[in-house]
């Protein structure tokens, strides 16, 4: 559940008016975010980890951030600095809430210098992540949408206002209508443009205050310009912007309203940016003229190796005599603004329909504008059938004692085919999505059982129409029994295996850190389910510690039932002279050590393991999508 504060008091008892101050306000009958100025604060945070493999005793612990406090004002652009290692990232985390898990943290933070938890700090903060993720099948001004769609309970030509005023301030009116990044294409958008779509992408729903993590990460100097450029207008509309920065420029670095100065886990210095200049060098370490105070201060906190000691020593005296001069900063409480909790509202702005009917909207989007999941799959349907018919190329019904070979092995390579057709693409795709899905759902943008549900439905007809047009072509060109019950009956295996092999495919990725990962578990587990499949392993003979894979293959129930519609009603199969033969298909069957009752059963499991490989992913999914908040 998330929080929705309203009417704010200030400390003279008097009512904030809600057009100013409130998260929301309304105009012409609906809501719209309005900005609430805020003034972010932490003290005497410590956060500290446990070492035990790297101790001898189990109460070893390292020391990440010690003590350190400070505070953001509205209007303020602050960076957060320092070597690396020197708790930057630590800090930041602590302050958004992420990614603490396993660490023991100790301090207040405070909000308009009144303790805020999760759920509050999500509430009225956006939090941009170092790198940027979209889909990159959408334009800039659909993604957009999207998000106003669902974050927004507004009417739509007022979203659409919304966004078009983002797009605006932000400098994105060119790319609008660009595609993010198009598979297998150079049309995308500039590393620039993706960091200020970030940027848009929190702005829709007017946040005060703004984390940033390293915003010019992998950027040139002039695109890193204009991003901060971007921050700076925001903070002149009173948002109040923290980021951590890796060694800016000094175009970059002279942006920035103050500084905040970490060294080996301590506040070295924070203020204004010329105040630091002048504490450094009241200490023995001016900054060269022309020289990039940014490096300046980065080079005088490092920790050299082979001289630890006199860098710790260093680092301690400055700590030591900023502590001494500082003075506690009145301005930061000058006009609090408390803000009291009237009413709790669901997690999710958009009601389940609407999160449904906007998720499937996208991805039938991402579909049709991937190439290789569209064009190219059909074609390579097409060519691997007509190439795989050409092979066992029978025009008749009039089987021979080879045939009997050709046409299993026919069968089995086709549900082989039809499996890795299936799950090869899921594999290539579906974890670049991951990470996108588990930060949108940390946005709370959507949940997962509405996500995964699109997800499939959008892809079930791919997986019904490949099958069908790979079984059609392969059917009439390697002599399978022309009836049309069995044709229709073979076609409906082979959408089923589609299926399944695709939900296997959806188990691998859901839990598979990356796709190389995925790509290299994949295989692993496939050999032994197609051991199992009757083709490799008589039915008869898999050994009885097996047994649990054999009932987990769709290949083992598929291929029985394609043998079954195979042979069941071919009663004449042609001997040669002087040789054991089979004579009709039943012969056949029961050599592979199939059964006909089994045909129920047979098509019960396969669909079964269509909807069990499913529900294996979605609970990986909604496992994953819980431990990332």
């Amino acid at each position: 559940m998330m929080y929705f504060y309203d009417n704010p008091t200030f400390e003279n008892g008097h009512s904030g008016q809600r057009h100013q101050n409130g998260r929301l306000s309304s105009i012409e009958g609906h809501y719209i975010p309005q900005l609430q100025q805020v003034t972010l604060s932490w003290s005497d945070v410590k956060v500290t980890a446990s070492t035990r493999n790297s101790c001898r005793t189990d109460n070893c612990s390292k020391i990440i951030l010690n003590e350190v406090s400070g505070y953001v004002r509205p209007g303020r652009l602050v960076a957060i600095m320092g070597a690396s290692g020197a708790g930057k990232t630590s800090l930041m985390n602590v302050l958004t809430f992420r990614n603490i898990r396993d660490l023991s943290v100790n301090g207040d933070i405070k909000i308009n210098d009144r303790v805020v938890t999760r759920d509050q700090m999500n509430e009225i903060s956006a939090y941009l992540q170092q790198e940027d993720l979209f889909l990159g099948t959408m334009t800039v001004r659909e993604h957009l949408l999207f998000r106003a769609s669902l974050q927004l309970d507004v009417d739509v030509k007022t979203r659409q206002r919304r966004v078009e005023r983002v797009i605006t301030e932000l400098g994105l009116s060119k790319c609008a209508d660009s595609v993010i990044d198009r598979p297998y294409s150079n049309q995308r958008i500039s590393g620039g443009e993706r960091k200020r779509l970030s940027f848009a992408s929190e702005l829709l729903m007017n946040p005060p205050l703004m984390f940033c993590d390293e915003p010019t990460s992998g950027l040139d100097s002039f695109m890193a310009l204009s991003v901060i450029q971007s921050l700076k207008m925001l903070v002149h509309k009173g948002h109040t912007v923290l980021c951590t920065i890796h060694q800016p420029s000094s175009e970059v670095f002279a942006l920035f309203d103050e500084i905040y100065l970490l060294a080996e886990g301590k506040c070295v210095f924070t203020g204004n940016t010329m105040f630091g200049l002048d504490f450094f060098q009241s200490q023995g370490f001016p900054c060269p003229r022309n020289y990039n105070p940014a490096d300046h201060f980065i080079l005088t906190l490092a920790t050299v190796p082979g001289h630890t000691a006199t860098c710790h020593s260093r680092i301690e005296r400055l700590c030591n005599e900023f502590r001494k001069n500082q003075k506690n900063d009145e301005n930061c409480r000058n006009r609090e603004i408390h803000l009291n909790r009237r009413k709790l509202l669901p997690r999710y702005q958009a009601p389940f329909l609407k999160q449904f009917s906007y998720l499937l909207w996208r991805s039938w989007i991402t579909n049709l504008r991937n190439p290789h999941l569209v064009l190219f799959k059909i074609v390579q349907t097409i060519l691997f059938a007509v190439i795989l018919g050409l092979f066992y190329l029978k025009t008749d019904n009039f089987y021979k004692q080879d045939d009997v070979m050709n046409i299993n092995g026919c069968i089995f390579f086709a549900i082989v085919s039809l499996s890795l057709d299936s799950i090869f693409p899921i594999l290539n795709v579906f974890p670049s999505e991951v990470p996108i899905f588990v930060r949108e759902y940390g946005c709370n943008l959507y949940r997962v059982d509405i996500y995964y549900l699109s997800k499939i439905i959008v892809e079930i007809p791919f997986h019904i129409l490949t099958p069908a047009i790979f079984m059609t072509i392969l059917y009439f060109m390697s002599g399978l029994l022309y009836e049309k019950v069995e044709f229709f009956t073979a076609v409906g295996i082979a959408a089923l295996v589609a299926n399944a092999a695709a939900g296997f495919g959806y188990t691998i990725s859901a839990g598979a850190p990356s796709i190389t990962a995925a790509l290299a578990l994949a295989p692993l587990l496939l050999m032994p389910l197609m051991m199992n499949g009757g083709f490799f392993l008589n039915n008869r003979t898999v050994p009885v510690y097996f047994l649990w894979i054999k009932y987990s293959s769709w290949f083992m129930y598929s291929n029985e039932l394609m043998i079954l519609n195979q042979w069941t009603n071919v009663d004449r199969i042609e001997c040669n002279n002087n040789s054991t033969c089979f004579s009709n298909g039943n012969l056949v069957i029961d050599s592979l050590g199939y059964d006909k009752e089994n045909i129920p059963t047979d098509w019960i499991c396969l669909a079964a393991l269509t909807v069990a490989f499913r529900i294996l992913s979605f609970i990986i999914l909604f496992i994953k999508a819980k431990l990332s908040t």
